[in-house]
């Protein structure tokens, strides 16, 4: 049976029409091409496939969460091997073990175990996820778009910037006459994979902080972090609304003179797993990464409940993972997500969980319940905007748990851009040299990545809670939009709480990139 598609955070498929016509209205796991990654990344691919099979197609993924920093002692490793499990790596810094296992009880006999403190299933579909299923093909910007736009650009801009309105919203442009940001800052885009071909990411690439994390166990073969055609075009979208150079072609990014890396989680099914996640941030850490990207939420769960034995063990994986990662120097960013939930409220029903098996409508508490990593403490959590300022009809708000609000993107019909931009959406790099439109708070957390590398290279001894809280301190403070009918129709779409300095709906205000290198 096909697993239901995975519910990208990362990128939101807009009503039809509601998009200007050279917008690309993204939806989960479109196809597009992507630059030939090379007899290596086959050769990779053959033998992760080959370990798969070996696995059996009946194994589930386990994280079994133990005391940090003290190894896996051989009680828990005997344990593990009696019920059934084999042991795929052990991150001992943070007391996370991932394992694969055939048996349906493994992870109820290992909760029983002395040492062990929580563990559970990652996940439903069986050892590998499910394949692909193409629903849609991108409409990338075409020659003659491209030359359109470039007969815009004035003197200093990159060819495609004329169509950027969203650098403007946060001041980048300005922000850019002064620098372009730091070489010795790296930023990491925890996502579907890089391709690092583009001519936009290729100046600022770094491979040797690069990795795939999809099995949970960091692959470092060459190109592993870039997504095969098959794959989504998000994590290089992504990377370059950050740190598109700026040198004559395509677009700019927020942060043009600080470095990005890939570290590729996404299976091809698009499913973001724990396991995956918590190599990620693990990775992040010991690789001297500055600042993260997580425009996803963590499957199979979009909440994550912690009365649940299962689920309450991906929040204690991943929050060590996450706070491991910010001990180490690392500011971690999430999007808040595309569902318009008031994450604040007390009742949310969420009708597509688990989406790697059969989902239910249940009604979760956000409080006991949590978007992981979006909810997780310490974490950046982003809403989004549009062309006019507003939030954007899609994202997901709620007094306290927003912390910040950046471009994002909406329907045009919603909030137009000035011209010569034409496009209420967000515009970036596809795989195989092209550029397209997406929109979403995976949108907006790039832009709040860019400008937290902007104040890390102004400020490069800061602590990371020093550069979340120069973050929050120079954000343009915007006060609440009320009442919010964002349609036109009469109706009120969201109610936002809070005050001109901190709401639920832009958090500590808008991302501002000309302060971060100013102040």
């Amino acid at each position: 049976m096909t697993a239901p598609k995975p519910r990208y955070r990362r990128v939101l498929a807009l009503p039809l029409g509601m998009a200007m016509a050279t917008a690309l209205a993204f939806l989960p796991n479109v196809s597009a091409s992507a630059a030939d990654t090379g007899a290596a990344d086959a050769a990779a691919a053959s033998a992760a496939a080959s370990a798969a099979a070996a696995d059996g197609t009946t194994s589930l993924s386990y994280v079994v969460n133990v005391r940090p920093g003290h190894g896996t002692s051989e009680r828990v490793q005997k344990a593990i091997e009696r019920a059934g499990g084999s042991v795929v790596i052990a991150y001992d810094e943070i007391g996370v073990i991932v394992v694969h296992s055939s048996n349906a009880d493994f992870a109820k006999i290992i909760r029983k175990v002395p040492g062990v403190e929580s563990a559970g299933n990652t996940r439903n579909a069986p050892l590998p996820a499910q394949s692909t299923t193409d629903v849609g093909t991108p409409e990338v910007l075409s020659a003659e778009q491209v030359s359109e736009a470039d007969a815009q650009a004035t003197d200093g801009q990159d060819p495609l910037e004329p169509l950027q309105w969203d650098l403007p919203a946060i001041k980048a442009d300005k922000a850019h006459e002064k620098t372009l940001g730091s070489s010795k800052v790296t930023v990491a885009v925890i996502d579907t994979g890089v391709d690092d071909t583009h001519p936009d990411i290729a100046p600022n690439f770094s491979a040797a902080q690069s990795t795939n994390c999809v099995t949970g166990k960091p692959d470092t073969t060459y190109g592993a972090w870039r997504p095969t055609a098959a794959e989504s075009p998000h994590g290089t979208h992504v990377a370059g609304e950050i740190a598109g150079a700026k040198n004559g072609i395509g677009i700019t990014g927020v942060a043009p003179g600080v470095k990005v890396a890939g570290i590729k989680v996404a299976t091809t099914a698009g499913y973001f797993y724990t396991e995956a996640v918590v190599c990620g941030f693990v990775w992040a850490a010991e690789h001297h990464i500055d600042v993260t990207n997580n425009s996803y939420y963590t499957d199979p769960w979009y909440f994550n409940c912690t009365d649940d034995p299962d689920q309450k063990a991906l929040v204690d994986a991943i929050t060590r993972a996450s706070q491991f990662a910010e001990r180490k120097g690392t500011v971690n960013v999430a999007a808040a997500g595309n569902e318009s939930y008031d994450l604040a409220s007390h009742s949310i029903t969420d009708p597509v969980s688990p989406n790697d098996g059969t989902p239910t409508d249940r009604v979760i508490d956000p409080h006991t319940c949590f978007d992981i990593p979006t909810q997780l403490p310490g974490v950046v959590t982003v809403a989004a905007t549009g062309a006019k300022g507003l939030k954007s009809s899609f994202s997901n708000y709620g007094l306290g748990v927003i912390d910040i609000a950046a471009p994002g993107g909406d329907a045009t019909a919603y909030q137009a851009p000035e011209p010569p931009a034409t496009s209420g959406l967000i515009l970036g790099p596809l795989p195989g040299g092209r550029w397209g439109y997406m929109a979403g708070t995976s949108m907006a957390t790039p832009h709040v990545v860019g400008v937290a590398a902007l104040i890390k290279s102004t400020h490069p001894h800061a602590s990371a809670a020093l550069v979340k809280a120069l973050l929050y301190a120079e954000a343009t403070a915007t006060p609440c939009t009320d009442p919010y009918d964002i349609n036109g129709d009469g109706k009120i779409d969201a109610v936002c709480e809070g005050s001109k300095n901190r709401n639920g709906f832009y958090g500590w205000g808008t991302a501002d990139a000309l302060a971060a290198v100013t102040r």
